[in-house]
């Protein structure tokens, strides 16, 4: 009378390291498929002679050892997937080192007498304005930029105030505004610099952008 009772406390034991097998996703597929052929086994010399594990019960075992076969494939190839995906994203942001770059921020460079930045506009505006602050954020010059479509563009500053004085090559900043039929319209401000490196880590792929910071390729607007 205790041969059923031992049959299915081995019965259990077996299912239960077969489903500690199923959370092994670090095993190999080797590895898996041996183990489950070994608890198989094992299942079947220690099952109930009374009460024989029918053939659904052996085909559900062979389709939970197919499945777990099933997503170790699928997890090596989105893992090759992933790591071509990125070397390829390391190629192209290669490509950018030398070139100018519009990224979001608010930092208006000017070098020999001459800055240049950009905006993105969310909509069509009727009027863009620029307003460029000192080192102190005080209003220095305020730039009428006109009407503008959708979308990134670049404007240049002649390097002076709006009293005509000329200012010193450095680092500014610039807030932008624009309106169409005198409703607000969204406008993102946008510096440019030269792509000076690309950095490779477990974040990504990141550029960059001169002394202006770190970037990802995601960020950039516009490449001249």
């Amino acid at each position: 009378m205790t041969a059923p009772v031992q049959a299915a406390t081995a019965q259990e034991s077996v299912l239960a390291g077969l489903n500690a097998a199923r959370r092994s996703a670090g095993a190999s597929k080797e590895d898996s498929q041996n183990r489950f052929l070994t608890l198989l086994v094992t299942q079947l010399r220690n099952q109930d002679p009374l009460n024989p594990m029918d053939n659904a019960q052996v085909t559900s075992q062979l389709a939970q050892i197919s499945t777990v076969d099933g997503i170790e494939r699928l997890n090596r190839t989105l893992e090759a997937l992933v790591t071509n995906s990125s070397d390829g994203q390391a190629l192209q942001a290669a490509a950018l080192v030398g070139r100018q770059v519009a990224v979001p921020g608010q930092v208006l460079r000017v070098f020999e007498g001459t800055g240049l930045a950009g905006i993105e506009l969310a909509a069509p505006a009727e009027r863009v304005r620029v307003t460029i602050k000192d080192a102190n954020g005080l209003p220095m010059r305020s730039l009428d930029l006109g009407a503008a479509a959708a979308g990134t563009r670049l404007f240049q500053w002649d390097g002076k105030t709006d009293a005509g004085a000329a200012v010193v090559d450095g680092a500014y900043t610039f807030e932008v505004s624009a309106t169409a039929a005198e409703q607000q319209v969204s406008a993102t401000a946008l510096e440019v610099g030269p792509v000076t490196g690309v950095v490779r880590d477990a974040s990504g792929i990141g550029l960059e952008v001169g002394t202006l910071g770190m970037f990802k390729v995601a960020d950039v607007r516009q490449i001249y």
